[in-house]
């Protein structure tokens, strides 16, 4: 009877964690062989029966009989005289078997079997929740919030799994208070140790993708391929977007009526402003619409070694660059082409870099946020405006704008 009581707990672990009537039994089964090893230094002649269902278990000692005095492993040999008080007419050299109950293995044995097999269902449950989510890498996740830290946000989905929001996963502008529902992919999922380690991101532009596929039907359906997304998380986006139907505008699918079917998708990352372009295997017409809404004049590439120099009217270069720079980084980024930005009818020009023996790098860097790449860029603006538009002192500015002026003079 004292079998009941330990089957009977091992029951509420397949009742908690809906463990199959196999896998339990596989379990159970490594678990008393390992205790039985420990015992007796071989579980290679024992039988274990178990019926978790039934709370049944029998564990059966298989021995050789030997003569008496003859016994050289007490483990696999019986003297005939101990098996003759199991049964009376045993004869040397036939097998034994004999039941073994759970308290010959000792109370602290039993308590290490009730250890031993928590840590085996734990094990078998990370493993199920590591290949459920690895599946899942890549989609869109919902967790709820259930404790803010410095580092990351820390969320519990409806069946109790932890999942890790870093920081750095964030969009810059997201604020979390506990209880908050929030949308992410899966990003990453690793085993530490024997446990599962599930990270989210919002910032990742798979998150920005799968969002497409979620909130506009066409995407869904297959009808529109979302060919290449890049993002800065929460600032700016461009999407490149293609259908393989010629009735079908990707683009305005994509966008709808005065914006309203991206417009969810935008709220959801903060107000990333969102750029959607048509895709097109014309490397030219491409990379013009990636420096959308910049209209470019004309447009040469090296594609051996991968740059373009784009030749602009001078009140169109501050759109292509953007503000701190995230139009052309992000052109670049989708065309896979690294931008270069000159000013139409400025061939007598020359641009800031040359100057990096007079001005210092983070001071040209300034500039070029603003689109200001070529000394005449610099100085068609007045001193008062380049205080406004940049974060530079005004003697920093009048002295860049006096080393400009000689290089034209001269």
């Amino acid at each position: 009877m004292e079998n009941l009581a330990l089957i009977e707990s091992f029951s509420e672990f397949k009742d908690d964690k809906l463990i199959d009537r196999v896998t339990l039994m596989a379990i159970l089964e490594d678990v008393f062989r390992n205790a039985l090893k420990k015992k007796y230094g071989s579980d290679e002649n024992f039988d274990i029966i178990i019926n978790p269902d039934k709370g049944d278990l029998e564990i059966w000692r298989n021995r050789v009989v030997v003569a008496d005095g003859e016994v050289e492993d007490e483990n696999e040999e019986i003297s005939l005289s101990e098996a003759q008080k199991i049964e009376e007419d045993f004869e040397i050299g036939e097998d034994v078997s004999e039941e073994v109950k759970l308290i010959d293995l000792g109370r602290r044995s039993i308590l290490a079997l009730r250890q031993n097999l928590i840590s085996k269902i734990h094990e078998h449950d990370n493993t199920n929740i590591y290949k459920q989510f690895k599946e899942l890498e890549g989609e869109i996740y919902t967790a709820e919030v259930h404790h803010i830290r410095h580092r990351a946000v820390i969320l519990l989905d409806d069946e109790g799994n932890e999942i890790i929001l870093p920081k750095d996963k964030q969009i810059p502008s997201d604020f979390f208070r506990k209880g908050d529902n929030v949308r992410g992919i899966i990003e990453s999922v690793e085993l530490k140790g024997n446990k599962p380690s599930i990270i989210m991101s919002r910032a990742n532009p798979v998150f920005l993708e799968k969002l497409f596929e979620q909130e506009i039907p066409e995407v869904f359906d297959g009808l529109i391929t979302v060919k290449k997304v890049v993002r800065i998380p929460g600032e700016k986006a461009k999407v490149a977007v293609d259908s393989y139907d010629d009735r079908i505008d990707p683009v305005g699918a994509c966008v709808g009526m005065k914006g309203s079917r991206i417009h969810g998708i935008v709220r959801e990352l903060g107000n990333e402003n969102i750029d959607v372009i048509n895709y097109t295997n014309n490397l030219n017409l491409f990379i013009t619409r990636a420096l959308s809404p910049a209209r470019v004049t004309a447009i040469n590439i090296d594609e051996e070694s991968k740059r373009a120099e784009v030749i602009l009217k001078p009140e169109e270069v501050s759109k292509a660059i953007g503000r701190g720079g995230h139009n052309i980084r992000l052109a670049g980024q989708l065309t896979g082409y690294e931008i270069d930005v000159l000013r139409e009818g400025a061939e007598e020009d020359v641009e800031l870099r040359e100057f990096s023996d007079e001005i210092e790098e983070w001071i040209i860097a300034e500039f070029h946020k603003i689109g200001l790449d070529t000394a005449k860029s610099v100085l068609e603006h007045d001193l008062d405006d380049l205080v406004k538009r940049t974060d530079l002192e005004q003697e920093t500015i009048q002295e860049v704008i006096n080393i400009l002026k000689e290089e034209f003079e001269e």
